[in-house]
């Protein structure tokens, strides 16, 4: 926690333009983020001094079911995010509502000042908002190289009529390999650049579905647990991966359950819980937040009974005990009367 100023305390304008020059904070991308946030105060909602996305009052119901309400939320530029949350708390259909994978009930967001509600899911990427996915969407019956360029933007051989003539794409075509085969070295996949999407493993697909994100350039990359079901021994790779997309002046926003993981590479972190945002700040602060143990533990969990509650907890405990072994004695009886009328 800073001791000057204090966390709630607004900073001036002149300090945040001096944690946003990349010379007062030694040109290191992380420390220009964790500058830039350093005077943020840990409040939900709270605004950013650059945001790159910014979240108003969008809701999303199934049924009965409030799966995302955020009132308020923006997401620094040029840092790395951590959304986290219990199972169930809305963290993925946020994510397919920013990307235009759903469409809320209610609310607006942008990117860069441009709305983004009604967009399509290419529409948006077009923008620079790229995502992956939980599970990942490789083409499993098409190579790894081809998979790679499909992520290619603005492909004069994909008209009709430029198709017919190679001359207008040949030279496009090259270039998307070549790039497509640098990031491919990149992540350690190029000696599966002829192999089936569908014989990587996990991990490998994972880092697949990071590299093809890469090749339309985005501006912002939204990591859906990037982490799940990949074994140890490319997860080091995969949190290497998400650092330097911050190296490269990229805005990452993150889910993941890992909290080691989390502390590790969060510049912020955002904390939902049925639906709503409960909580934001850096990393260190999360642990303090009475409301994010709350949320992932309940809220009485570490409270002591009192007596009444104590004798009612035990009392129905006996009760429950009483009724398993009544059900159990007439089974046994049934049981021997029929042995008997045998």
């Amino acid at each position: 926690m800073p001791a000057d100023p204090t966390p709630g305390e607004p900073a001036s304008a002149g300090a945040h333009a001096a944690s946003l020059d990349p010379a007062a904070s030694g040109g290191a991308p992380r420390l220009v983020a964790r500058a830039a946030l350093r005077d943020v105060p840990w409040e939900v909602g709270v605004a950013k001094p650059d945001p790159a996305i910014v979240v108003d009052g969008v809701t999303r119901t199934f049924g009965g079911l409030t799966a995302v309400s955020v009132d308020h939320l923006e997401v620094q530029r040029g840092g790395i995010t951590g959304l986290i949350g219990p199972n169930g708390a809305g963290k993925t259909t946020l994510f397919n509502l920013l990307t235009g994978f759903d469409q809320p009930n209610s609310g607006t967001w942008s990117f860069d000042g441009r709305p983004l509600g009604k967009l399509a899911p290419h529409q948006v990427a077009r923008l620079g908002v790229v995502r992956t996915f939980q599970l990942t969407k490789a083409l499993s019956r098409l190579t790894v190289l081809q998979n790679m360029l499909l992520g290619a933007q603005g492909q004069r051989g994909e008209s009709f009529w430029r198709a017919l003539v190679p001359g207008t794409w040949r030279t496009q075509e090259r270039q998307n390999t070549e790039k497509a085969m640098e990031l491919l070295t990149r992540f350690k996949l190029d000696r599966k650049k002829d192999d089936f999407a569908g014989t990587l493993s996990g991990g490998q697909r994972k880092l697949l579905e990071m590299a093809r994100a890469l090749m339309s350039d985005p501006k912002v990359v939204m990591l859906d647990e990037p982490m799940a079901g990949v074994n140890p021994a490319l997860t080091q790779s995969l949190l290497g991966h998400v650092k330097d997309l911050r190296e490269q002046g990229m805005t990452v926003v993150f889910v993941e359950h890992d909290m080691d993981v989390v502390r590790d590479i969060s510049d912020w972190v955002v904390v939902m819980a049925a639906g709503e945002v409960i909580a934001e700040g850096p990393p260190e602060s999360i642990s303090q937040n009475q409301a994010v143990v709350d949320a992932y533990l309940g809220a009485h969990h570490d409270a002591p009974l009192t007596v009444e509650e104590e004798d009612r907890v035990l009392a129905e405990a006996e009760r429950s005990i009483a009724r398993q072994e009544h059900a159990d004695g007439e089974v046994i009886g049934s049981d021997t009367r029929r042995e008997e009328d045998r």
